[in-house]
């Protein structure tokens, strides 16, 4: 029985041995891949660099066309997403003869160019005072139906821009009759009516 009760302790000490180095083994290995991990990070980082650097140092033509074409196809996203100029609502009396009608209209001007939209600012009150000038020579019947209003969005496009010169000169449109029309071009995309309410 003596010799039986021997045996589990002499038997313990070597499992405890075996485990310990299958720990150390386990260890190294773990240590060894990260280190080697490590050596090819660095490698790949200073191969990217000497490149970057050589591509300076020649100046070719592929770099600077790269990185052009990078910075056309930012500036093309950045002009891709509209600006809007929203303006205070218009109160007006409207042109029609008998009755006393009167329209609520608020406009919003998209903008293809978020600088234009700071200069677009600076004339409001000549912007406002064209688009007033606008509306009061509209008749109720003239705004009801979806033409009247494309037609009026057409027309504020137009007396938006004519304070900076921007816009078609419908007097030189009759002078050069027979010639072919060339347009100014317009910063104002498009015309939005967040309200329109006619009374």
């Amino acid at each position: 029985m003596a010799t039986s009760a021997a045996k589990p302790t002499a038997d313990a000490p070597a499992g405890k041995g075996k485990s310990k180095l299958i720990l150390i083994v386990v260890l190294v290995l773990v240590l060894a891949g990260g280190g080697v991990g490590a050596v090819l990070y660095m490698n790949k980082a200073k191969a990217a660099a000497a490149a970057a650097a050589a591509d300076e140092e020649e100046g070719s033509e592929e770099a600077p066309a790269k990185r052009s074409k990078a910075r056309s196809h930012s500036d093309s996203a950045e002009n891709t997403s509209p600006t809007f100029v929203p303006l205070d609502p218009f109160v007006v009396n409207l042109a029609d003869k008998g009755t006393d009608r009167y329209a609520q209209i608020a406009v919003t001007l998209e903008i293809d160019d978020a600088k234009f939209a700071d200069e677009l600012k600076k004339y409001m009150p000549a912007i406002r005072n064209n688009i007033l000038m606008v509306l009061a020579h509209k008749t109720a019947d003239e705004l009801l139906d979806r033409a009247g209003k494309e037609a009026l969005a057409d027309e504020i496009m137009q007396e938006a821009v004519r304070p900076m010169g921007l816009a078609d000169d419908e007097d030189e449109d009759k002078k050069s009759k027979g010639k072919k029309k060339r347009k100014a071009h317009n910063p104002i995309n498009k015309v939005h009516f967040a309200n329109f309410i006619i009374q």
